[in-house]
C-alpha cells in the first residue's frame, strides 16, 4: 500500500504527540534514566567497594553504616515507603560532602527535587538532635595514646583543657546585609563560627552564624554572657587555650602580645626570651584546634562555598558538619583524614595572622581575673626558660 507525503507526516506528527504525553504521565523518565534507582546505589555503597563509599560519603563505609543506625535506633530517621533511611542519609551527605545541588542529587537517586529536598530537611533535622548529643563537653583523658611531644605539652600547660578559636565558614545572604557578612577585608561573605576542642580534635562546643566582622573577641564575649548558650566555663583552676585575640584572663590563657606568636614565626629561628618560648609551647599545643578546623572543611566542602539556602538553613548545615566530624571521632572509627591531620602541623597564613594581631578590650572579664591570669602566665614562662 503506498502513503503520500501528507499521511506520512500526520503519521509521524501522532507518533511525535503520543511519546510526548507517555513522557509526560511518566513523571518526565526521561530526566530520570540512570541504570540504578536511588536504592539500588545506595546497596552499591553499602556493599560495594569501600573506596566508592569513602568518596561519596566522605567517610569509610563502617562510619557510614554506625552513623545511619544510630539515627535508626535513636527514631530521628525511619524508612519511608519507597525511600529507605540509609538512602536518605546517603543524600544528605553527598550534598554536604559535595557541595551537590538538589538537581544533580536528583539524577543520582532518581527522585523529584522535591521528595530530594524533603528528605534532605528530614536529616538536617535530625542532625540537630544528634548535635546535642555528640558535641559536649567531655571528661575523657585524650592524651592516654598521645605521642611523647604532645604529652610533654600537655605536662607544660596542666591546667589546660581545650582550645578555644574561631573560623569562618562561607555564607551567601542578601545584598542589605553583606556588609555585616564581608568578614576580615574579604570580599565574599562568611559568617563566624566559634568553636571549643579538647585535644583529641573532638569539638565540645560549637556556637554559628555569628556575622564575619565580628571580631572573635566580641564573639566570644556575647556567646559566654549569654544564659541560653549554654557556654562551658572551666573549672577554676582550668582554662583554655586562645590565641592572640582574646584577653588572657581567667578560664582563657592568650599568649604574650607583641612577640612571635604562630608556628612559622619559629621555623627559620628558635625562641630565645621566656615570652618567645611560652608562646611557641603555646601555639604547638593550641595548634590542635587548627587542625580540627582543618580535618572539617577537607571533609565538608560546602563550609567553603555554602549553597543559597536561607540562612538559618546554613547555619544547622554548619553544626550538623561538627556532630558528624565528632561522631567519627568519638567512636574511634578508622578515618584517613584525621590520620593526616593527628600530627600535622598548620602554620596561619599571613592575612589570619594580621587579624589576630587586633587584640580588643572590651571583655568585661574583671581586672582581679585578668592579673592571676597573668601570673600564672609568668609562671609557666618562666619555668619554661630555667628548663632550658
Amino acid at each position: 500500500m503506498d502513503f503520500d507525503d501528507e499521511e506520512i507526516m500526520v503519521f509521524l506528527f501522532l507518533c511525535w504527540h503520543w511519546l510526548l504525553l507517555v513522557s509526560t504521565m511518566n513523571g518526565g523518565i526521561r530526566d530520570l534514566n540512570s541504570a540504578l534507582t536511588g536504592h539500588e546505589y545506595t546497596q552499591e555503597l553499602l556493599h560495594g567497594s569501600s573506596t566508592q563509599c569513602l568518596e561519596m560519603m566522605r567517610m569509610s563505609r563502617d562510619a557510614y553504616v554506625l552513623l545511619c543506625n544510630h539515627f535508626n535506633q535513636r527514631n530521628w530517621l525511619q524508612s519511608s515507603r519507597s525511600i529507605t533511611f540509609q538512602e536518605k542519609m546517603a543524600m544528605f551527605l553527598i550534598v554536604i560532602g559535595h557541595n551537590e545541588r538538589m538537581r544533580m542529587v536528583k539524577r543520582r537517586f532518581q527522585h523529584s527535587t522535591e521528595t530530594i529536598h524533603r528528605c534532605f530537611h528530614e536529616v538536617l533535622n535530625a542532625m540537630m538532635n544528634f548535635a546535642r548529643e555528640v558535641i559536649v563537653p567531655t571528661s575523657s583523658n585524650p592524651f592516654a595514646d598521645a605521642s611523647d611531644r604532645h604529652r610533654r605539652l600537655k605536662q607544660i600547660f596542666p591546667g589546660a583543657i581545650g582550645a578555644l578559636d574561631g573560623t569562618l565558614v562561607h555564607a551567601v545572604v542578601p545584598n542589605d546585609q553583606q556588609a555585616r557578612y564581608r568578614g576580615r577585608g574579604k570580599g565574599e561573605c562568611f559568617q563566624n563560627v566559634l568553636g571549643i576542642c579538647n585535644f583529641d580534635m573532638i569539638f565540645t562546643f560549637v556556637w554559628a552564624g555569628w556575622e564575619g566582622i565580628a571580631h572573635d573577641s566580641r564573639v566570644l564575649k556575647e556567646v559566654a554572657f549569654n544564659p541560653t548558650s549554654g557556654f562551658p566555663f572551666p573549672p577554676p583552676d582550668k582554662y583554655y587555650l586562645c590565641d592572640a585575640a582574646y584577653i588572657n584572663t581567667r578560664g582563657f590563657m592568650a599568649p604574650y602580645q607583641n612577640t612571635r606568636y604562630w608556628l612559622a614565626d619559629f621555623r627559620r629561628q628558635r625562641a630565645l626570651t621566656k615570652e618567645e618560648k611560652f608562646n611557641h609551647a603555646h601555639a604547638q599545643l593550641r595548634n590542635v584546634i587548627e587542625r580540627a578546623y582543618g580535618v572539617l572543611k577537607a571533609r565538608f566542602p560546602i563550609l567553603k562555598q555554602m549553597a543559597p539556602y536561607p540562612f538559618p538553613i546554613q547555619r544547622d548545615i554548619v553544626i550538623a558538619c561538627f556532630a558528624i566530624h565528632n561522631f567519627i571521632r568519638k567512636w574511634n572509627i578508622h578515618d584517613q583524614l584525621f590520620m593526616e591531620y593527628d600530627e600535622e602541623t598548620l602554620f596561619a597564613d599571613s592575612q589570619d595572622e594580621e587579624t589576630h594581631s587586633q587584640f580588643v578590650h572590651d571583655m568585661e572579664w574583671g581586672s582581679h581575673s585578668m592579673e592571676e591570669m597573668a601570673i600564672l602566665r609568668d609562671e609557666i614562662a618562666t619555668q619554661l626558660m630555667s628548663n632550658n
